[in-house]
């Protein structure tokens, strides 16, 4: 039996995503396998959704799996190539449909046809909450001072550091140590700078995964943070390394930015 994959990036943020019938047993095995680079495919995370089909009496649902196997409870540029993989696969055009997450329902709204290689996409991320507390001591980013913190929750668990410039900090070592701090679980870690009361600059660290060229959620966390602050209006744009993504804070956070057909793969699903 083979497993139709398609590649997607949402600003640089690789997923390859499954649409079957069933999660299976040994998904994090498989996302270990088709993510790496070498040995695989290559890409950040693998999305696997089911059913096959988009079915208007069940919601669709949303898993995935970061390269390194571990589990992820939401991405916003992972369900925003969801959307797309599901149009692609159900040959729907401007595709609005609620997918199942592990965090609860999420609206997913796609304007854009099958056969087009780059999409919109929208996320609505649902509210945000207060995140893991930071214990232990001060944060030391290697030289640069920081200013306000704040941690996030949107499904997964953010750390917002407000720096002057995010490209000072050796974001490679800051990252895991400060990921660290929030065991067992760990932490997603992002530098934010404010450009101005619309936009904001973004490094983010991912948990499982590492230095990425976008976090969605990040995105979405920082947003909000920077709003709580304010520093900044309810709809901001976040520019990271990857691209730029708008985010609108208000009683839930919407996503909404880019989702890029990259190819598809055929691969063993025995």
């Amino acid at each position: 039996v083979t497993v139709h994959l398609t590649r997607h990036h949402g600003l640089g943020n690789v997923f390859l995503v499954a649409l079957v019938d069933e999660v299976p047993e040994d998904a994090p095995e498989r996302a270990r396998q088709v993510c790496d680079p070498v040995t695989g495919i290559g890409a950040d995370g693998l999305i696997i959704g089911t059913p096959a089909a988009l079915a208007s009496e069940a919601s669709p649902t949303f898993a995935l799996f970061n390269r390194d196997g571990s589990q992820a409870e939401m991405s916003g540029n992972g369900l925003r190539c969801f959307g797309q993989a599901v149009a692609r696969a159900n040959g729907v055009t401007d595709l609005e449909f609620v997918v199942a997450t592990d965090t609860g329902p999420r609206r997913v709204s796609v304007l854009g046809g099958p056969t087009d290689p780059e999409v919109s996409a929208t996320v609505d991320l649902g509210p945000a909450f207060p995140g893991p507390e930071l214990e232990g001591p001060p944060i030391d980013l290697g030289g640069p001072d920081h200013g306000r913190l704040a941690t996030v929750d949107v499904g997964n668990p953010h750390l917002v550091v407000e720096v002057v410039d995010p490209e000072a900090v050796d974001l490679a070592v800051v990252g895991p140590a400060l990921e660290a701090r929030f065991t067992p679980e760990g932490c997603n870690v992002h530098l934010v700078a404010v450009v101005d009361r619309s936009s904001l600059l973004l490094r983010p660290w991912e948990r499982g995964v590492g230095l990425t060229e976008a976090c969605g959620t990040g995105a979405c966390a920082a947003a909000y943070a920077a709003h709580s602050w304010g520093l900044v209006d309810p709809v901001v744009e976040v520019i990271m390394p990857g691209g730029r993504a708008t985010v609108s804070v208000g009683d839930t956070l919407r996503l909404t930015g880019p989702a890029t057909f990259i190819d598809e793969h055929e691969v063993d699903g025995g």
